[in-house]
Order: structure tokens, then C-alpha cells, then sequence
């Protein structure tokens, strides 16, 4: 078509005959048959498409569907160049553009674009550049404050999460001071009673023999009859304290039979000091066990956090997608008290990509999925591969969205939470990171049953 066409077109009509032929030698005409993708959604956008001939149908992806936001028509119209005004990662195709019969374009690269308008319009570039950076600043502001918001309330749960365990353990070192002094006691009060050290070796093999004794599960009730029969063993046989002592030895599984035994290994003269001493030991195992019960349990949180953050990780790189599903579930556990989980995890390979973005992802999703069930329901997760691709379900027990709210997921700003409880931002985020970030697709199915988070994510690198 020439340099004539892009003459005629309204978008350069103003400019002179100088400038029109060193933007046509800067670019290059191209021509396309019909159902060809010039541009795609998400992709840099390196270069300025103006059209010259044809018509062009501009789609963006939206709850699923893709969805026809406008449709290019007129020699002149044009999309794309935005590198021109800001770096690659900002500046992306806002649609994609597919032709809907031969079409022909001019095409000039984003960095031609900004030479050409910084030489012919300072003026204008500098206002529009500013305009776009203004635009895009106001933009991270807010997505700024998602992101705090949501860290803020991470960390109040995860605090709440920590404070328990931690609490046990201060309390359980506190008690542990306190059983050690005791039991040093009565191990002083044993040594001066008239037992040999054959005596003593055989009562601590047989206060050993009761702590590898693997109890069974046994109720309330149970555990009474137990300490009852345990103090009126110790009453019928004089031993000081006996109700004392009778939580301590029912707790371990000590029976007459154990008892009885104890007895005829020291005599009765030492069997109260023999007891006294074993029973503060088990006490003391108690306390150790539930030290290292609630050690570990702040230990995997901080491993949850680590592998939630990828603090020791950086770029790109290969990861498993139920790992993070996983630290991310447990960074919520305090939002899904009232909520079963249930998960169907198969067996897949890693994936190539950002890690802690997919973190956020997964955050976005669920706690959105907590919302539409207001924080009692079933959540379903499901990992899988289907079609060549790794796909990741996210499903709720809430009532479904209406379509109207469906058509809007995507909409940075749009929410249906109350003031203040967020930016709509969230699902725009994660659009982003799925999308831009790693080529893969999020989508919705929705219906009175509830609602499907789907993201499916390519394979390999």
C-alpha cells in the first residue's frame, strides 16, 4: 500500500512530508491474512501497530470467556508502543489483536516511536511520559497497600499462630525447673534409704520398661478408675501422698502388677521414696515431650514462612506448586478454623517460574474462597495434569457469583467487599502473575454450589 497509506491515515495527517518519510523508513508495512494474532495480552508491547487496511478485533481474557472489548476499523487506529513510555515489565499489550480479514499495518518499534516524538514533540512526550508514570505510580501506590494489608494480616495471625506453642513452652520450662528440683530431691531422699545399687538398677529398669509402654487411647472415666485403684494401692500400703503420686503413675500406665513389682525390688521401707523418685521422672519426660512437641510446631511455622517468602530463593527457577499451596494454607490456618480442607494432590513434575509470586497467587485465591463461604465451608484444592498442563483447582462450598460480578474479576479496583476491607486489586495481581508473569491462564466456573479457581501453568522451563 505504501507510504500514501499511512498519509491518509487520521492519526499522522499532521504531520509533514519530512517527518512522514523518516517515521516510514523508521518502520516497516505489514500485511495479514484473517484470524492472525498480531499482538497478545500480556506480552511487551515493542512496537506501535497502526492500521492501515482491514479491521481488527481487540479480546481480553475475562472470567473464563474471552470477551471482545473493541473492534478497529479505521486507517489510522492504532494499539501497542507503550515501551516508548515505560520499561517492559509496565508496558505490556493491553489486548489481543487478532485480525478479522486481511488487514494491513505500519509498524514502528516502541524505541523508534520515542526518538521520532522526543525529536518532533519534547513537549508532548514529556507530558505524556508523565501522565503514564503518574498513572502507573498511583497504580503500585495501591497495589503497595495490598500487599501491606495482606502481609498485616498474615502476620497477626501468624503471631496468634507462634504465641501458642511459645506460650506452652515457656510454661512447660517453667514447670520442668520446678519437677528437676523435685526430682533431685527425691533422688537424694532414695539414696539414704537401704537399697543396693543392683536394687536401684533393676526399679530403673522397670520405671524404663513403664515409659516405652505404649498406652492405648483411654477416656476420662478411664483414667479415673486408674487413679483410683493406683491411691488405694498406695493408701493400703502406706505410702505418704498417695493421691499426690496417683495422677503422675496412672498417667504412664502403672498398674497393681507394676506396683507390686516395684515392692519387692526396694521393700517397703524405700517404696514410697522409690515412687516419689519415678514418678517425678515421668513427669519430667512429659515435660520434655511436650517441649519438643511445641519446639517443632514454631520450627515448621518458620519453615512454612521461609517456603511461603522463598527468602532463599531468588529469579526464576523450578518449584512444586503443593509446596506452596501447603505453606500458604498454613500462613490462612488461623482464617480456616471453621473451614475442612480437603485436598487431591497427584503426583506432577516442577514448574519454571517465580515462586513466591505464585505464592501470592494462591493467597489471592483462597482467602477470597474463605470470603464466599464467610469462613465456614469445605475448600477443595485439586493438583493435576490435564492437557499438557498443570492445573491447579481451587474450589469453595459458598454460593456462586452472579454473572455480572463474574464478567468483572478482573477489573482492577472492582471488589465486592465491604469499604475498606480491600482494593479490588487482588484478582488483578494474580492475573497478572499468571498471565504476563508465566504464560499460563486463570479462569472461574461458578454456579449455587460454589465456585472453581482454575490456573493452569505451562510445563518445563
Amino acid at each position: 500500500m505504501g507510504i500514501e497509506a499511512l498519509r491518509t491515515a487520521f492519526l499522522t495527517q499532521g504531520l509533514s512530508d519530512a517527518q512522514l518519510d523518516e517515521m516510514w523508513a523508521a518502520g516497516d508495512e505489514l500485511s495479514f491474512d484473517a484470524g492472525v494474532e498480531v499482538f497478545v495480552e500480556g506480552e511487551p508491547a515493542d512496537y506501535l501497530w497502526v492500521l492501515l487496511d482491514g479491521t481488527v478485533q481487540l479480546t481480553r481474557k475475562s472470567g473464563g470467556d474471552t470477551v471482545v472489548v473493541a473492534t478497529m476499523t479505521t486507517s489510522g487506529q492504532w494499539a501497542g508502543g507503550l515501551r516508548a513510555w515505560a520499561d517492559a515489565s509496565a508496558a505490556a499489550y493491553r489486548a489481543t489483536g487478532t485480525t478479522g480479514e486481511p488487514s494491513t499495518f505500519f509498524r514502528l518499534s516502541s524505541p523508534d516511536l520515542a526518538r521520532l516524538i522526543d525529536a518532533w514533540f519534547p513537549f508532548g512526550k514529556h507530558l505524556i511520559t508523565g501522565i503514564f508514570q503518574t498513572v502507573r505510580s498511583i497504580e503500585a501506590t495501591v497495589r503497595h497497600r495490598e500487599s501491606l494489608v495482606a502481609l498485616g494480616t498474615m502476620a497477626a495471625g501468624l503471631a496468634h499462630e507462634i504465641n501458642n506453642p511459645a506460650s506452652a513452652s515457656l510454661r512447660a520450662v517453667a514447670a520442668l525447673n520446678d519437677t528437676c528440683n523435685e526430682m533431685l530431691g527425691n533422688l537424694s531422699a532414695l539414696a539414704v534409704m537401704p537399697i543396693t545399687a543392683a536394687q536401684f538398677v533393676e526399679l530403673d529398669r522397670l520405671r524404663r520398661e513403664l515409659l516405652d509402654l505404649a498406652l492405648p487411647e483411654s477416656d476420662a472415666l478411664a483414667m479415673m478408675s486408674r487413679e483410683d485403684n493406683i491411691g488405694t494401692w498406695l493408701e493400703r500400703h502406706d505410702v505418704s501422698q498417695p493421691w499426690d503420686l496417683a495422677p503422675s503413675l496412672a498417667a504412664v500406665g502403672a498398674d497393681g502388677t507394676w506396683l507390686d513389682a516395684v515392692e519387692r525390688v526396694v521393700g517397703p521401707e524405700a517404696l514410697g521414696a522409690a515412687l516419689r523418685w519415678s514418678a517425678t521422672t515421668f513427669a519430667t519426660s512429659r515435660l520434655l515431650g511436650e517441649l519438643t512437641d511445641t519446639t517443632k510446631r514454631i520450627s515448621n511455622l518458620v519453615e512454612a514462612v521461609k517456603s511461603y517468602s522463598q527468602l532463599d530463593r531468588t529469579g526464576r527457577q523450578q518449584f512444586d506448586v503443593r509446596e506452596g499451596l501447603e505453606s500458604t494454607l498454613v500462613m490462612l490456618s488461623p482464617k480456616l478454623t471453621k473451614v475442612r480442607v480437603t485436598r487431591a494432590f497427584e503426583d506432577i513434575p516442577t514448574v519454571g517460574g517465580y515462586a513466591a509470586e505464585m505464592n501470592q497467587v494462591w493467597t489471592n485465591l483462597i482467602d477470597n474462597a474463605i470470603d464466599a463461604m464467610e469462613g465456614s465451608g469445605t475448600l477443595r484444592i485439586a493438583v493435576g495434569l490435564v492437557d499438557g498442563a498443570l492445573q491447579v483447582d481451587i474450589t469453595d462450598s459458598g454460593g456462586g457469583m452472579p454473572a455480572d460480578v463474574l464478567d468483572r474479576m478482573f477489573e482492577p479496583f472492582f471488589t465486592t467487599k465491604n469499604v475498606g476491607k480491600n482494593t479490588g486489586l487482588g484478582l488483578d495481581i494474580s492475573r497478572r502473575i499468571v498471565v504476563d508473569r508465566h504464560r499460563g491462564e486463570i479462569t472461574f466456573d461458578t454456579s449455587p454450589q460454589g465456585t472453581t479457581a482454575r490456573v493452569r501453568l505451562p510445563l518445563g522451563e
